[in-house]
């Protein structure tokens, strides 16, 4: 009450009025982060983010739409100054990407990312269609925390198939010219993961080996969730046709969450990485 008078009062006073409205922006957004953190409560929500898209069927049209979805990301990452790379990815055959894998660096990256595991679709008309047709394209998206070094996956390296190749797209000069790629297939599971944007062969394996280690130790928390009946039941399975989101361009603009139901009608400026409010609604709604 007494904020209250102070506030009302400093109307009169244009300068110190603005400085405490400020100061009481300031607060309810450190109040917001502070509340979302404590939501962040697993051990796994501080990591980092290991971050894979694939496109569905669709030829071109779904591999455009990877790539928009893989800019999205870049550009929430860029928004919230978090650090992404490249571990890999490979492009489409006329346009856009076929899969790509980023590593997202920043305090609980996995945390806020980690409900965009699902699968995308986007309905609008295809820039690709001579005819201007509307299309319907679908995407997967998964997310595992980046493991630590010191937390024990046993990998047995008789279980690893290891191959090399050459890089291919751009990436600099060091690509193209050795076969520095690496793609490690870990047979009991039949996980294969890749990595090309490194400089050496050695880079690549590391960064491929950290891949492996990260989905297999998301696979081992699933099955502790499993063997504890805590799989929440409103999230969907990752499969074709069960998407979580809809971006649809025509004959509407609008991003629906089918999880909660939440509605964005600013398209554009979600696929350019404004994905905070839906991020944090998603945690609240989704225990």
């Amino acid at each position: 009450m007494e904020l209250l008078n102070i506030y009302e009062e400093s109307q009169e006073d244009n300068k110190f009025y603005k400085e405490l409205e400020s100061n009481i922006s300031d607060l309810i957004a450190k109040t917001l982060k502070f509340e979302i953190k404590t939501i962040l409560s697993n051990k796994e929500d501080s990591k980092n983010a290991i971050l894979s898209i694939n496109s569905g069927a669709g030829g071109t049209e779904a591999q455009d739409w990877a790539n928009m979805l893989c800019r999205m990301y870049f550009r929430y990452s860029e928004i919230n100054n978090f650090k992404v790379e490249f571990l890999d990815k490979l492009e489409g055959d006329e346009a856009g990407i076929k899969n790509c894998t980023i590593l997202i660096k920043g305090d609980y990256s996995y945390g806020f990312l980690k409900n965009e595991s699902g699968v995308h679709r986007l309905v609008r008309i295809s820039p690709f269609d001579s005819n201007k047709r509307r299309h319907t394209s679908f995407a997967s998206v998964s997310v595992t925390p980046e493991v630590d070094e010191n937390i024990d996956i046993e990998i047995n390296s008789k279980d690893l198939k290891i191959d090399t190749f050459r890089a291919g797209g751009a990436g600099g000069q060091h690509l193209n010219k050795t076969d520095s790629a690496v793609r490690i297939t870990h047979i009991p599971s039949g996980l294969v993961v890749s990595c090309q944007n490194q400089r050496s062969q050695h880079q690549n394996k590391s960064y491929a080996m950290k891949i492996l280690s990260s989905k297999l130790y998301e696979i081992e928390v699933e099955k502790k969730k499993n063997m504890d009946n805590q799989i929440n039941s409103s999230k969907k399975e990752i499969s074709w046709g069960s998407q979580i989101r809809s971006y649809i361009l025509h004959p509407y603009r609008m991003v629906k969450d089918h999880r909660t139901n939440d509605e964005i009608g600013n398209v554009d400026s979600f696929l350019d990485g404004d994905l905070n409010n839906l991020i944090e609604s998603l945690l609240s709604k989704i225990k």
